[in-house]
C-alpha cells in the first residue's frame, strides 16, 4: 500500500525503510529525497568529483535497498549505516585513484566555477576554497573525522559507527585535524578577510 508523498515526509527512516522492503517505492523517494544531499555533501567533500560523488551515493543507496527486508530496527541509525556504506567506498575509490597516479600521472582537477558574483561571495568562495584546500591535506582519517563532525554535524559515536573506531579514537583524530586546518590557515587570514577577527572558524 503506497501512501502519498507528504503523509510519508514525517515517518523516521527506519519506518520509511520498512515500508519500501514491503514494497512501498514512494518511501524509497521520500528516503532518496532527505538523505542523498548530505551523503553527497559528504562524499563530494572527501573525493572533490562531483561525478565519482554521485556514482557513491547511487551505489550506497542500492546497497541499502538490497538490505532493506533484513533490516534490523535498533541496531544502528539507517544514515549511521549509509554513511559507513559512503565511508567505505570512497576509500575503495581513493585507494584506486591512488593505484592509476602510480601507473600514470593523469590528475587533473576540475576546472573552478568562474561566475562572477558581490564581494561577500568572492571573499567567501575564497575561504570555502581553502578550508577545502585544507582539508585536503589531512590525512584521510583525520578528514573523514573533521568532516563528519564539524561540517555533517554528526555526534562522535555516530562517527566512531561509521569509521568503525571508537569514541576516544574519534576525538583524537577531530582534535589533531582542527589543529592541522588551524595551522594551514593561519597565514592565510589577512588574505582571506580575518585580520579582524579573533579566530578561524
Amino acid at each position: 500500500m503506497t501512501m502519498p508523498l507528504d503523509d510519508l515526509s514525517d515517518l523516521p527512516e527506519e519506518a520509511l525503510l520498512a515500508r519500501y522492503a514491503a514494497g512501498d517505492r514512494m518511501a524509497a523517494r521520500v528516503l532518496v529525497l532527505r538523505l542523498s544531499p548530505r551523503l553527497l555533501s559528504y562524499v563530494y567533500r572527501l573525493l572533490r568529483d562531483r561525478a565519482e560523488a554521485e556514482d557513491v551515493v547511487q551505489e550506497a543507496l542500492l546497497r541499502l535497498w538490497r538490505m532493506a527486508p533484513a533490516w534490523r530496527p535498533g541496531e544502528a541509525r539507517v544514515t549511521t549505516w549509509l554513511y559507513r556504506v559512503a565511508t567505505n567506498l570512497v576509500t575503495d575509490r581513493q585507494r584506486a585513484r591512488q593505484r592509476r597516479r602510480v601507473a600514470a600521472l593523469e590528475d587533473a582537477p576540475e576546472p573552478a566555477d568562474s561566475a562572477p558574483g558581490a564581494v561577500a561571495q568572492l571573499i567567501e568562495a575564497d575561504r570555502m576554497a581553502a578550508l577545502e584546500a585544507a582539508l585536503a591535506c589531512l590525512p584521510e582519517r583525520q578528514r573523514q573525522a573533521v568532516i563528519l563532525r564539524h561540517l555533517e554535524g554528526l555526534s562522535n559515536p555516530e562517527i566512531a559507527t561509521i569509521l568503525e573506531i571508537g569514541v576516544e579514537a574519534v576525538e583524537s583524530l577531530t582534535a589533531r585535524g582542527k589543529r592541522a586546518l588551524a595551522a594551514a590557515l593561519a597565514g592565510q587570514r589577512a588574505e582571506l578577510g580575518y585580520e579582524d577577527e579573533e579566530a578561524l572558524p
